[in-house]
């Protein structure tokens, strides 16, 4: 593995791991607790991370075609198989709203990274909104989705 591809690789890891903030579970229905930043599902765990693309390391915003902006926000979703602990595909579909109700489109797309796969999707934010995210998750050799709600508010000033 290249160091570059290292260092993309870790840091997707370590944003990730970052995810969280204030206001992220409160006042929202069946939502993950505070700062989770996954959630098991049986036979795999969905890792799942939201935060402003303007937090992304330029390096690695440039590799994955990502516009670093404090309005942006991307979400980061990944599947692992509990058994081996190995990244398995999935249909991923989000479903995303504000706190009015404004549905935000937010389009996954799979990055395939040596053994590590991830869904990214980006959306625009605006100053203190609160989205909440309805992940949808059906991991390869499954027939029922699973879902993961959570929520994230973003700051622009």
């Amino acid at each position: 593995m290249t160091i570059t591809r290292m260092l993309i690789s870790l840091s997707l890891l370590a944003l990730m791991a970052a995810c969280g903030g204030p206001g992220d579970s409160a006042d929202v229905p069946d939502a993950q607790p505070a700062g989770a930043t996954s959630a098991d599902i049986g036979a795999h765990v969905i890792h799942f991370s939201a935060q402003s693309t303007d937090e992304l390391p330029p390096e690695i915003a440039k590799a994955y075609n990502i516009l670093r902006s404090k309005n942006r926000a991307m979400l980061n979703v990944s599947v692992i198989r509990k058994a081996d602990k190995v990244p398995v595909t999935a249909v991923i579909t989000v479903k995303t709203v504000n706190l009015t109700g404004q549905l935000k489109n937010v389009s996954m797309r799979q990055i395939n990274e040596q053994e590590a796969i991830y869904y990214i999707g980006e959306t625009a934010v605006a100053n203190r909104e609160t989205l909440v995210f309805d992940i949808s998750v059906i991991p390869d050799g499954e027939d029922q989705p699973s879902n993961v709600r959570f929520k994230r508010q973003f700051y622009t000033d």
